[in-house]
């Protein structure tokens, strides 16, 4: 207990008895905290194996004994947000934040906001997300940012957020495509299909970057490159069944 030491050495007994109920209730508080943290990570456990009602009932035990715990404040919005409540959701978010769960309360609550369309909410809080350096989900923050921009129509400010996400984890496709669509949407077709492209010469199976191609050579009546590239994602061995039924019947339209 962090008593004034002058305190203690003239009212020794005062400090004794105080001591004595001061320990005791920060013995109840630390097992309650304790019993919190026991019943939330129950209740993530529940939810990471789709468990949701399970994970509801340990979550709202968590949130029963601590009120402001962050972390089941935070889940407990995610959760509600797997049920289709987006007003539960949102709720939960901002409580979480309120709590002070920080950035990824921030970021969550972003991509809520950018599912209920409402852009300059969602990037008013991936800008908080962003703000702190030593936050570890800065790659998804900047993704969902350039959504938001997307969403707004400020597409050199999507570019930039999905650049800098490139550069934040850079053994991934997703924010090429991305870019790609930003260059959709700036109106410059030939950009996007020249990175959809490069993408497929470096891994013919990716799907999102074939996906992405044959928009543009649907649009540009060019079936020869279409059938070259939906051949060669075919032919992969790796490539699922599902995926190869999907290319084959997108072949089926090009005869």
């Amino acid at each position: 207990m962090n008593y004034n030491i002058r305190f203690v050495l003239i009212f020794v007994t005062a400090a004794a008895l105080l001591g004595g109920c001061s320990g005791s209730r920060d013995t109840d508080d630390e097992t309650q905290q304790r019993r919190a943290k026991l019943h939330y990570q129950i209740g993530l456990d529940a939810l990471q194996k789709n468990q949701l009602p399970k994970a509801f009932e340990e979550l709202m035990l968590a949130e029963k004994i601590d009120p402001e715990m962050p972390e089941a404040l935070d889940t407990l919005g995610y959760a509600w947000r797997l049920r289709g409540n987006q007003k539960k959701s949102e709720e939960y978010y901002k409580r979480a934040i309120r709590a002070g769960s920080g950035s990824i309360s921030h970021t969550n609550y972003g991509s809520l906001l950018i599912e209920m369309k409402r852009y300059a909410e969602a990037k008013e809080n991936l800008e908080k997300a962003l703000k702190d350096p030593r936050y570890h989900g800065q790659f998804i923050a900047n993704v969902l940012l350039g959504d938001a921009n997307m969403g707004l129509e400020k597409y050199e400010e999507a570019m930039d957020a999905y650049r800098q996400a490139g550069r934040l984890n850079p053994n991934q496709t997703l924010t090429r495509i991305k870019e790609a669509k930003v260059f959709i949407a700036l109106e410059k077709p030939n950009f996007a299909l020249a990175l959809y492209e490069t993408m497929l010469r470096e891994d013919p199976t990716n799907r999102g970057a074939l996906e992405g191609a044959l928009e543009l050579y649907a649009l540009q009546k060019e079936r020869t490159l279409a059938r070259y590239h939906l051949q060669n994602f075919i032919s992969h061995p790796s490539v699922s069944k599902q995926d190869r039924a999907w290319a084959t019947s997108e072949l089926v339209k090009l005869r």
